[in-house]
């Protein structure tokens, strides 16, 4: 039995950074996690081959050769799956998918011959139950959570580690609050249910023994949801660390009570952790009650912020534009915080109503949907008609962008960021990183409009900041990467405004 499981690829978006890949000349970011591990639950007597379509190329002769396909895919993915899917139909190889993608909206995959939807703990026995024994379609869901102490370790041997910048881990699903556009409480609820420590001790091992050294990504989107248990944990992360002299950096997801917790910050900045992301969204207090995205009220921003960069650990931070509470004077709030805190990767993005969401719902309730969104909420993915108006929206929102990642803004905040950044993690440079950092001396120090910046930013950090070199290396080359994201997201957002007033046009004529 020849299976072939494929990772559809991801367009350019603000969290592909292919420009700033090719300083350390790798191809992708991230692996699939999701799909090598659902490949640890396939029969052993399977034979399986791996393409990730953001890494290589997948030639007619790997469909040709296959029993059976199998894909998994994010929103975002969806027009790369469906290109998949044409060409799998065109062979008459039979399709099974799953993931975000054909979970939320599975009606809109009527090609795809097994639906594998929700978990797949529990979902992918009742598939192979059924293939077995012959059926020839099926649509396989469950209601229930599975437990993740019994998830098997990720097949790591189906792909090559030496195309991606970063290895990824899960520890937990779920999140406790109840943010109303969000969709992870959708997809894996609001009781975080988490690994033991040995399994993410296991999982760490594997990391090792296929000779990862470097970035690791826990991809939990809120990694502290379970407090109690993420203490647990940390200390034997640390004994692990220790032993093998520190192989990993960690960055991960969290939300802002992170910045209540001293004992916790301590144990992730001993366990190497350098990066967090957090959903800080708006500084708007009415914004943020609107989308009863209530934890963030209860607490400074800024102090935020800025208290977890004193403990050694870079705030990484989502916001929106779009709430209907937000006026005009949102987009220049929203420049002001994240210039003032210093936070350097600021992913700013319109409003999305994601399908299944409480913010769906009411929207579609209203009358106030006009499309399906694809899953980039940094382009023009609004999916809705804002109270302030759809133009007065894009164009503030496109004034964000072009503002935050000028470079003069860009590098502004990365000197508020050094200045209260305690470096804590311990690195151990790679010859990549070497060869990164003289490619930006020619990229960005000699041919590139941000070259004046760079030789300030290198010269200070190298005299006042000396610990602070490899982060503010990284930061210069991930702003050459922001500068392009910008450039291509107003020639999105322009064509999406001409299109909406053609529509308009057609509509009154």
């Amino acid at each position: 039995m020849n299976v072939l499981l494929i990772y559809p690829r991801y367009p350019d978006t603000f969290w592909s950074f292919r420009d700033a890949l090719k300083f350390i000349s790798k191809k992708a970011a991230f692996p699939p996690l999701g799909l090598i591990t659902i490949a640890s639950m396939l029969p052993k007597s399977w034979d399986l081959k791996l393409i990730d379509l953001n890494v290589e190329k997948l030639k007619d002769k790997h469909i040709k050769n296959a029993d059976l396909v199998m894909i998994s895919a994010m929103m975002i993915q969806s027009k790369s799956a469906r290109e998949v899917i044409a060409k799998c139909k065109e062979y008459g190889v039979k399709v099974a998918a799953g993931g975000p993608a054909f979970t939320s909206e599975p009606e809109k995959f009527k090609d795809v011959d097994y639906l594998i939807l929700d978990e797949g703990e529990l979902t992918i026995p009742k598939f192979l139950e059924d293939f077995k024994n012959g059926a020839q379609k099926g649509i396989y869901r469950s209601e229930q959570k599975p437990d993740i102490t019994k998830t098997p370790l990720p097949s790591w041997h189906l792909i090559d580690i030496s195309k991606y910048a970063s290895m990824c881990v899960q520890y937990s699903r779920g999140c406790p609050f109840n943010c109303e556009f969000c969709d992870i409480i959708t997809l894996f609820g609001r009781r975080p249910r988490t690994k033991t420590p040995q399994q993410m001790v296991q999982e760490l091992e594997a990391l090792y023994n296929i000779g990862w050294r470097g970035g690791v990504f826990i991809v939990d989107d809120n990694f502290i949801g379970n407090k109690h248990k993420v203490k647990k944990m940390l200390p034997e992360v640390i004994k692990w660390q220790k032993e093998h002299n520190y192989p990993f950096t960690f960055f991960t997801e969290a939300s802002v009570n992170l910045a209540d917790d001293e004992e916790l910050m301590d144990l992730m900045c001993a366990a190497n952790f350098n990066k967090v992301f957090l959903g800080i969204e708006s500084p708007s207090l009415d914004s943020l009650k609107e989308c009863n995205k209530l934890q963030n009220t209860k607490k400074d921003l800024t102090e935020v912020v800025d208290t977890i960069h004193r403990h050694g650990m870079q705030v990484m931070s989502g916001f929106i534009v779009g709430f209907d509470s937000d006026d005009e004077s949102i987009f220049s709030k929203q420049i002001r915080f994240i210039q003032k805190t210093g936070i350097v990767t600021a992913m700013v993005g319109m409003l999305v109503a994601a399908p299944k969401t409480r913010l769906y719902y009411r929207l579609k309730a209203e009358n106030r949907l006009f499309r399906d969104p694809i899953g980039d909420n940094t382009s023009a993915d609004i999916n809705f008609y804002p109270k302030m108006g759809l133009e007065k929206l894009i164009q503030g929102y496109n004034n964000i962008i072009k503002t935050i990642y000028s470079p003069k803004n860009y590098y502004k905040r990365i000197d508020v960021f050094l200045k209260n950044y305690n470096p804590k993690t311990k690195v151990k440079l790679k010859k990549e990183d070497f060869i990164a950092f003289i490619k930006s001396i020619f990229k960005i120090g000699l041919f590139s409009r941000s070259s004046i910046y760079y030789w300030k930013l290198l010269f200070k950090t190298l005299f006042t900041r000396f610990k602070s070199i490899p982060v503010a290396v990284e930061l210069a080359i991930l702003g050459e990467h922001f500068t392009n994201f910008s450039k291509k997201c107003e020639r999105s957002l322009q064509d999406f405004l001409n299109e909406i007033k053609n529509k308009n046009q057609l509509a009154s004529s």
